[in-house]
């Protein structure tokens, strides 16, 4: 090989969470990189302005409603992918919630149980779902969007914490299990970046100050700065990766 290939021509790659923030700048990158890319969250209404702006660029993308917390939603999502396209080649689990922020011994068990049910249940049926088409077609790539909070867990978010660190464990795992299959599974790790989630932190002048001090670069990422590895992760440029957990933090968990 004597030439590096980004592009991703043909492939059918599914994105959770694509109607904001991370998942929608992969979902941008993956269309201009030549996917056909199916973008997924809870509403519709919240869906449907990104899959226009994509189109409207000349990217192929289709907008599906599905929560992560439930199982049969889930399913009904890879259903769905399938009736469209045919296959999936590539997976984005991306979808996450963080409902609870303070001490976890003072957290509801509802507030454990709607976490885990996205961000570590959820990753792990949409995985099992993707895979099982993978393997009948040869091949394949998933991609866990994890947290540097899974390596050391932030003061006030233990539980989001666990179910990164959940995440990055299951990536492994998968990558173990799923490499002789030739689906290759990896994780980004991102640090503080400005989305929806993370706004209270970076829009509290205090919170944002003290973040800032840990971390080399000063500032904090913008969500297509997380896209450029997601297209590395999932293009041939990264054939012999698998089970890695790419950190992209300014530096802050070095």
């Amino acid at each position: 090989m004597t030439q590096i290939d980004f592009r991703l021509d043909g492939r059918v790659a599914l994105i959770t969470g694509g109607s904001r923030g991370i998942g929608e700048a992969i979902a941008r990158v993956y269309a201009s990189a030549g996917a056909k890319v199916v973008i997924a969250s809870r509403y519709m209404e919240n869906l449907k302005p990104v899959a226009e702006s994509i189109a409207g660029e000349g990217g192929e993308i289709t907008p599906i409603v599905c929560h992560m917390g439930y199982t049969e939603q889930i399913r009904e999502l890879t259903v769905k992918t399938l009736e469209k396209y045919g296959t999936i080649d590539i997976l984005v689990n991306n979808a996450a919630t963080n409902p609870f922020f303070g001490n976890m011994v003072d957290a509801e068990e509802k507030a454990w149980d709607k976490t885990v049910d996205v961000n570590l249940k959820g990753y792990f049926i949409m995985a099992q779902e993707a895979s099982k088409v993978m393997m009948k077609n040869g091949g394949g790539n998933i991609i866990n969007i994890s947290s540097i909070a899974g390596m050391s867990p932030p003061p006030m978010q233990g539980i989001y914490a666990i179910t990164k660190a959940g995440v990055i464990s299951m990536t492994k795992g998968f990558a173990k299990e799923l490499g002789p299959h030739n689906i290759r599974v990896n994780a980004i790790a991102p640090g503080l970046t400005d989305t929806k989630f993370a706004s209270v932190l970076i829009q509290t002048k205090e919170i944002l100050e003290v973040a800032l001090q840990g971390i080399p670069l000063n500032r904090y990422a913008a969500p297509m700065e997380m896209a450029g590895a997601a297209l590395f992760l999932a293009s041939d440029a990264s054939a012999f990766v698998n089970g890695a957990v790419l950190t992209i933090d300014g530096g802050a968990a070095a």
